[in-house]
């Protein structure tokens, strides 16, 4: 930067542009994930139309004391069933979407629809499943009204 920058030519646009091609997948996938795990932070801290998810101390004894103020420590185990169970959600809209996509539509390949739109489409819907499953499922969590 000193001495200053070479001169952007095609062979350098095309490198700057394969190295930005290479890491955007990676990176958005990254803070997909961490996207993720904040939000459920937020999701414990927050009352909606009247309803909270609490997180339980010690879910394995009958005391239902929770947790008033849930940090990050405190969801990395629930974290992980969640992302589970939505990775399954997700997956079985995608192997949904296969089949009728197969039997009612002629596209000649089959992932032919599929693109990243697509798939936070599923994530959001399968997230809003999960989150319903997600009491059911983890014995941790409560849905208390607020």
């Amino acid at each position: 930067m000193k001495q200053d920058l070479p001169k952007l030519t095609d062979e350098v646009l095309l490198a700057l542009g394969d190295l930005f091609y290479f890491w955007f997948g990676i990176l958005w996938s990254l803070t997909l994930l961490i996207a993720l795990f904040r939000s459920v932070k937020y999701i414990f801290n927050s009352c909606e139309n009247g309803y909270s998810f609490k997180l339980l101390k010690c879910p394995k004894k009958s005391i239902s004391d929770s947790i008033e103020v849930v940090g990050y420590g405190d969801l990395v185990r629930v974290w992980r069933k969640w992302f589970m169970l939505l990775i399954w959600l997700v997956g079985s809209e995608m192997v949904l979407s296969l089949v009728f996509t197969y039997i009612f539509t002629n596209l000649t390949s089959l992932f032919e629809w599929f693109n990243i739109y697509v798939l936070f489409i599923f994530i959001l819907f399968g997230g809003y499943l999960s989150f319903i499953l997600l009491g059911a499922r983890a014995s941790e969590i409560r849905i208390v009204k607020c």
